[in-house]
């Protein structure tokens, strides 16, 4: 998908297509509607704090404002940029809705996000007649209609280079690539264009003087095994001669499910309390509803913390049975946090629930014996204070 939260939120503000956004912002960048019908947008160059950029629109990135950028940052390269609050429950609706058109036209979908998705084409009736032009049309075409967004399409002999094609002719893209066009389109390409290439990898690479995936192509197996490992080594030389075995990869279990949310600003345990209590809650809140909506229940229970030196600390706890219970995941992730030393203060709070099982293996009639325990999911409640109950030394000033 094109940009895909910004897109979203343009669908609900049409009034700023065309004009720098960026969306990463709290409840206090939402827009206010004035009483003449219009609205007051937020500008970046009034934020304050250390939030990150979500995503951008296309002209915000023509400033230089890219995701995971900090925001004060952004508000330095594009000052009138207009800032929104990420809605995740919105972006999620859209992302099924494209999903489910696609389906209508290609069953055959691997989930790789929010976002993206890959599809075999290989039995879709038509699709090998003109190199998958037709049906790349039909999939863009389907997807506008049922969510009024755009989107780009590689189509080509496997994964990694239908990857590397989706994000060439952005946005609203239709890239068609056959394996004998690999020299003439993608060897002239950066080497970090390859997906499992990042950026130590890329300096690395450069270092010994190969910056496109042609060079890297040219470069011998062993001297790519000898210095980047047998298995990397060998991922390297396939990779950019565009050689991918990888099938579409219709479901996979989750290994967990987890929310979590950076600061504005760093908090600690005894002087901010009555937030970090209720910041606390909440995540613990929308977990259990994840969970739920998802279909799954979670066995052990975990939280992370980043403090003010970006230290990051994790810790766990296995229940005795399955759960989706808001009220037992803040209980479990409360017993967590008492075992971390809390004296610094923080930049980021996160619950994650792992051991994960669906709802039919919990439930599932069990030859002479019970089905397991499987506590309900309770999302409303008054909040538990277990930040009050820690005992920890205020900062000095």
């Amino acid at each position: 998908m094109d940009a895909f939260y910004a897109s979203v939120e343009l669908l609900r503000y049409p009034d700023l297509r065309g004009k720098p956004v960026v969306i990463g912002g709290g409840r206090d960048s939402r827009p206010q509607l004035l009483p003449d019908g219009t609205r007051r947008y937020a500008a970046l160059r009034d934020y304050t704090g250390r939030g990150v950029i979500t995503t951008s629109t296309y002209e915000a990135r023509a400033l230089g404002v890219f995701s995971a950028m900090g925001m004060m940052k952004a508000a330095v390269l594009a000052p009138d940029a207009i800032l929104l609050p990420v809605d995740f429950d919105e972006y999620r609706r859209y992302s099924r809705l494209f999903k489910a058109a696609v389906r209508e036209i290609a069953p055959l979908v691997e989930d790789r996000g929010v976002d993206e998705i890959y599809v075999d084409l290989t039995d879709v009736p038509g699709a090998q007649h003109d190199a998958g032009a037709t049906v790349g049309q039909a999939l863009k075409d389907a997807v506008f209609e049922a969510t009024g967004l755009t989107c780009s399409v590689g189509i080509t002999p496997n994964k990694l280079l239908s990857k590397i094609c989706s994000e060439l002719d952005k946005p609203n893209g239709l890239t068609l690539l056959s394996q004998g066009e690999i020299p003439a389109r993608i060897w002239p390409l950066a080497a970090k264009k390859i997906n499992g290439i990042g950026p130590k990898a890329s300096e690395k690479l450069a270092g010994f003087g190969i910056h496109t995936i042609g060079e890297l192509a040219a470069a011998d197996p062993g001297w790519l095994v000898d210095n980047f490992g047998k298995s990397y080594g060998a991922w390297l030389h396939a990779a950019a001669h565009g050689r991918d075995e990888r099938p579409v990869v219709t479901f996979s279990e989750p290994k967990s499910i987890s929310r979590e949310t950076t600061f504005d600003r760093d908090l600690h345990a005894v002087r901010d309390r009555p937030i970090l209590s209720e910041i606390f809650t909440e995540l613990c809140v929308e977990l259990a509803g994840d969970l739920v909506r998802k279909g799954y229940a979670g066995k052990t229970i975990g939280i992370k913390l980043r403090f003010d030196d970006f230290k990051i600390v994790t810790r766990d706890l296995t229940l005795p049975a399955h759960t989706m219970d808001a009220r037992t995941i803040r209980r479990a992730a409360g017993e967590c946090l008492k075992r971390v030393d809390l004296s610094r203060r923080l930049r980021l709070l996160g619950v994650r629930a792992g051991n994960l099982a669906t709802l039919s293996e919990l439930v599932a009639p069990q030859a002479a014996e019970a089905p397991p325990a499987v506590h309900e999911p309770v999302l409303q409640y008054a909040p538990m204070p277990l930040f009050d109950q820690l005992d920890a030394a205020p900062p000095a000033d």
